[in-house]
């Protein structure tokens, strides 16, 4: 029990103090960032060809650490006052987010063992790319961003849904006025609605654009109400930061591990 202790504490984030799991956090951090540049890098043909080896190795030598990591959260996990139950503990631990990520940055590797069809593996090893997803156990600014996300969901998912309706509308306003003069740009409302969507999100590519007086008319107005839409997300999620930073700043300190008390 007392080694199932010290390796729990050793695979959470790392303590004030605790060097051991601060060179453990450290490693995984640099591991998944040395994974994401070799995904990048295999994606290039050039590198791909050149050092095809060195990539299979890698791949299967990532996947191995994080099987054992995996696998010794899983094991000490119940040390934990949530998953103390040594099964049903375990259970509950392996449904939460968190451990769900890290089984899933794992088994694009495990998938070539089961006979699947190596085109459905291809597709599925896009999952690696969730092991960026497992930086959030490590660092606090991660953890800040998703704290920001779900405090302010629902104003976010309101002003979604309002983009959404403005894309339509202005999707179709555009239908009306510019189908006649550009029937292979604004012939059909889901052709307009790429114009709506790059002009709100003020990107603007160029490849279509109004000519009738009308379509002009209405460009102007959607690019206008565009500017105030990019920056309503922006405002919120300002907004949401400065409330976290202030309840981290003004949250006591456990004198024993040295996290933020909260309630």
């Amino acid at each position: 029990m007392r080694v199932r202790r010290r390796v729990f504490e050793i695979v959470e984030a790392a303590r004030p103090g605790d060097r051991a799991s601060k060179v453990f956090d450290l490693a995984i951090i640099g591991l998944i960032v040395l994974n994401v540049a070799a995904m990048i890098a295999e994606s290039m043909p050039e590198c791909a060809a050149r050092w095809p080896g060195f990539f299979m190795a890698f791949e299967r030598v990532s996947i191995g650490v994080f099987i054992v990591e995996y696998v010794l959260r899983l094991w000490s996990c119940v040390e934990s006052d949530r998953f103390s139950k040594p099964l049903l503990g375990r259970l509950r631990f392996a449904r939460t987010p968190m451990a769900i990520v890290d089984f899933f940055a794992i088994a694009p590797g495990l998938l070539p063992f089961v006979g699947l069809d190596l085109r459905v593996v291809r597709m599925l090893r896009a999952f690696r790319l969730l092991r960026i997803a497992k930086l959030s156990r490590y660092t606090r600014a991660l953890g800040l961003i998703g704290r920001t996300l779900t405090s302010k969901k629902e104003a976010l998912i309101t002003t979604g849904l309002f983009m959404v309706m403005l894309i339509l509308i202005s999707s179709t306003l555009m239908y009306f006025a510019e189908r006649d003069a550009q029937p292979q740009h604004f012939g059909t409302i889901p052709n307009a609605m790429w114009w709506s969507i790059v002009t709100l999100t003020t990107v603007g590519y160029g490849d279509a654009y109004p000519v009738t007086a009308a379509g002009r008319v209405l460009a102007s107005i959607i690019a206008i109400l565009g500017v105030g839409m990019v920056a309503l997300p922006t405002g919120i999620l300002g907004a949401g930061f400065v409330e976290e930073l202030s309840r981290n700043n003004h949250s006591p300190v456990c004198p024993h591990c040295g996290g933020r008390l909260h309630g």
